[in-house]
């Protein structure tokens, strides 16, 4: 599937440490003025001339030009930018479902999005209110088993306590479900945190 300028580029500090994910054209916009360089499938980094220069692969994605066609980085590295930002994750039903990985809390199926539901640990007819901690994915069938009970009422364990996404997650999640090779070592030990 290609992309083109809308395809998503992990953002890098100049710690390589993940800042966020943004389009190529942001991307490519930041190459172009210096405040960015590319790193290749090697993580060896490119000015935008060099850029320019380096051959493009067919098996690469790239958009055209009137110079010819450029490629569309996977990974760029901000030139002086130094922090790492404490972004926060819209709280949403797609956002739930992506950091539970499309799982089933209660029995760990893994389901296609129309066939899950959000559950409430504790039931909002019992106080329970729409937060991070208290939102899980479940399938149809555990849903409706666990009902209005607490998960302990209806004998039904959590496979893991719901947590609000760290920063890291966030920029994880903002780039499914398109995930390059090129991005593991800086985003691979996000979900264990």
């Amino acid at each position: 599937m290609s992309y083109g300028l809308e395809a998503p580029v992990l953002v890098l500090n100049r710690h390589y440490q993940p800042v966020r994910v943004t389009r190529a054209r942001r991307a490519l916009m930041l190459l172009y003025a210096g405040a960015a360089r590319a790193l290749d499938a090697a993580y060896e980094a490119y000015d935008f001339e060099a850029w320019v220069r380096a051959s493009v692969d067919s098996l690469e994605e790239s958009v055209g030009t009137s110079s010819g066609p450029l490629r569309i980085p996977r990974v760029v590295l901000l030139a002086s930018y130094a922090r790492v930002p404490r972004t926060t994750l819209r709280l949403s039903r797609r956002n739930v479902y992506l950091r539970d990985d499309y799982t089933c809390q209660y029995c760990g199926r893994r389901e296609a999005s129309r066939d899950l539901n959000l559950d409430h640990v504790m039931p909002r007819s019992r106080g329970g209110r729409a937060t991070w901690e208290n939102l899980v994915t479940s399938c149809k069938h555990c849903n409706f088993k666990k009902g209005s009970h607490t998960p302990e009422d209806a004998g039904m364990r959590l496979l893991c306590t719901p947590r609000r996404p760290t920063w890291r997650v966030a920029a994880t999640l903002e780039a499914l479900p398109r995930r390059f090779v090129e991005w593991e070592p800086f985003v691979q030990d996000v979900a264990a945190e």
